[in-house]
C-alpha cells in the first residue's frame, strides 16, 4: 500500500507502544556489552548486531500482534496452556531474567551518576530506583500516552548521547563493511557475542510488547477491528527498532574505532574516561547524559514488564510501585558488595540470552496458531523465519557453554 498523507495521518497518532518496548534494547546492559566488543576486538561483531535487530524487528511485531489480535499478553497466554507446577515454573525463569535486566539498568544508571556528579554507586542505585518511581506515576496518574511520550524522549537524549562521539570521528566504511562477515576469535569473543544477543533481543521485551499493545489499544481494536492497527504496528516496530539497532551498532562502532587499545576500556567508566581522552569533554559529558537516560528509561520499562509476567503467570497484581521498591533491593545489594558493576552488566546480558528460547518458541507457536489468531496467524515463511532465530539463538548458547567446559 503507498503511504498517502491520509494513512499517515491514521497511523502516527497509534504509534508509540514499540518505541517503549525499543528501550529495552539501548538500555545499560547494551552500553557495557557493545563497548566491551568493540574496544577487544574492533569491528569483528558487527554482524551480531546486525543479525541481532532484523531478528529483534522480527519478533517485536509478532508480540505485538499478538497483543492486539488476541486483547491478552504473551504470560497470560502462556499461563492458559500450562498446568500450575509447569506455570510456576516458567514463571521463575521468568523472573530471573527480570531481575537480571532490572540489575543491569539501575547499575547502569549509577555508573552514569558517578560519572556525570562522582555520586557513590549505592547512592546513585537509590537516585535510579526513586527517578524511575517518578516516571512510573506519570502512567499511573496520565495514562500511557503520557507515559510514552517520557519514554520516548528519553529516547531521543540516548540517541543523541551515544551517536555523537561516532560523528565527531566516523569509522572507516571498509573497517565497518569488513564487520559483517560473521566469524568469532575465541571463546571470549562467543560469550561476548551472546551477551550482546540477549542484550539486543530480551525476553522482558518479548513479553511486555503484548501488554504495551493492548495497554493502548485494546478498545479500539475490539471496536474497529486489529487490520489497521496491526499495519501501524509494522510501521511502529520498524521505526523503533531501527532507531534502537542503529544506537547499537554506534556503540560498537565508536568503541572500534576511538577506544581500541586503550587501557581500562573494557568497563563503563574507563570507556568514558577514554571518550574524554580521545574526543573530549564535550562528547564525554552527552555519554554520560545518554547512560543516564538510558537507565532511567530502561528500568521503568523493565518494571512494567515484570508486572506483566506476573500478573500473566501467576494472576496476581502488583502495583507497579511496589514491584520497583522490591526489585531495586539486588542491585543495591551489589552495589554495597561492591562487586564489579561492568562485569554484573555483561554477566546481566548472558543471563538474558539464555531465557530467549522460554520467550521464543512460545511466541512462534502461538501466533502461528490459526484457531487463535485467525486470519493473522503466521504464513509459512515467517513461521521458518522464526524457527531459525530460535535455532541460532540456542546454537549460540550451546556453543558457549561447550566453549566454556572446554576451556578454549
Amino acid at each position: 500500500m503507498v503511504s498517502t498523507p491520509t494513512t499517515r495521518g491514521r497511523i502516527l497518532p497509534l504509534l508509540g507502544p514499540a518505541f517503549v518496548a525499543a528501550i529495552a534494547y539501548v538500555d545499560p546492559g547494551n552500553v557495557a556489552a557493545n563497548i566491551t566488543a568493540g574496544s577487544r576486538y574492533g569491528f569483528l561483531l558487527v554482524w551480531v548486531l546486525v543479525v541481532a535487530n532484523v531478528m529483534a524487528v522480527l519478533v517485536q511485531y509478532q508480540s505485538a500482534k499478538l497483543g492486539l489480535v488476541t486483547g491478552a499478553t504473551l504470560p497470560e497466554l502462556i499461563g492458559r496452556r500450562l498446568r500450575r507446577p509447569a506455570r510456576l515454573a516458567f514463571w521463575v525463569q521468568a523472573e530471573v531474567v527480570a531481575a537480571a535486566t532490572d540489575l543491569a539498568e539501575v547499575i547502569g544508571g549509577a555508573i552514569a551518576l558517578y560519572l556525570l556528579f562522582g555520586t557513590p554507586l549505592l547512592v546513585g542505585g537509590v537516585i535510579v530506583g526513586v527517578v524511575s518511581l517518578g516516571l512510573l506515576a506519570v502512567q499511573n496518574r496520565y495514562g500511557q500516552r503520557h507515559f510514552e511520550t517520557v519514554v520516548i524522549a528519553l529516547l531521543v537524549v540516548i540517541t543523541i548521547g551515544f551517536v555523537t562521539g561516532l560523528v565527531v570521528n566516523p569509522p572507516a566504511p571498509g573497517d565497518v563493511a569488513a564487520g559483517l562477515v560473521p566469524r568469532f576469535a575465541g571463546t571470549d569473543s562467543v560469550l561476548l557475542a551472546t551477551s550482546m544477543l540477549g542484550a539486543t533481543v530480551m525476553p522482558h521485551a518479548i513479553y511486555v510488547h503484548s501488554a504495551l499493545v493492548r495497554d493502548r489499544h485494546g478498545q479500539a481494536a475490539a471496536r474497529e477491528g486489529h487490520v489497521h492497527l496491526v499495519r501501524a504496528t509494522r510501521w511502529d516496530v520498524l521505526g523503533a527498532l531501527s532507531v534502537a539497532g542503529a544506537v547499537n551498532i554506534a556503540m560498537l562502532l565508536l568503541a572500534a574505532t576511538s577506544l581500541r587499545g586503550l587501557p581500562g576500556t573494557d568497563s563503563i567508566d574507563g570507556a568514558h574516561a577514554a571518550v574524554v581522552s580521545a574526543l573530549g569533554p564535550a562528547v564525554g559529558l552527552v555519554f554520560a547524559i545518554g547512560l543516564l537516560a538510558s537507565g532511567l528509561a530502561s528500568t521503568s520499562v523493565g518494571c512494567y514488564a515484570g508486572a506483566t509476567i506476573m500478573d500473566g503467570l501467576l494472576h496476581r497484581r502488583i502495583p507497579l510501585m511496589v514491584r520497583r521498591l522490591v526489585t531495586l533491593v539486588p542491585a543495591l545489594v551489589l552495589l554495597a558488595a561492591g562487586a564489579d558493576p561492568t562485569w554484573a552488566l555483561v554477566i546481566s546480558q548472558v543471563v538474558l540470552s539464555f531465557g530467549i528460547p522460554f520467550a521464543l518458541v512460545p511466541l512462534l507457536r502461538l501466533t502461528s496458531d490459526r484457531a487463535l489468531m485467525g486470519g493473522a496467524a503466521n504464513r509459512p515463511t515467517v513461521r521458518w523465519a522464526l524457527t531459525g532465530v530460535v535455532l541460532l539463538v540456542t546454537g549460540l548458547n550451546l556453543a558457549l557453554i561447550a566453549l566454556t567446559v572446554a576451556g578454549r
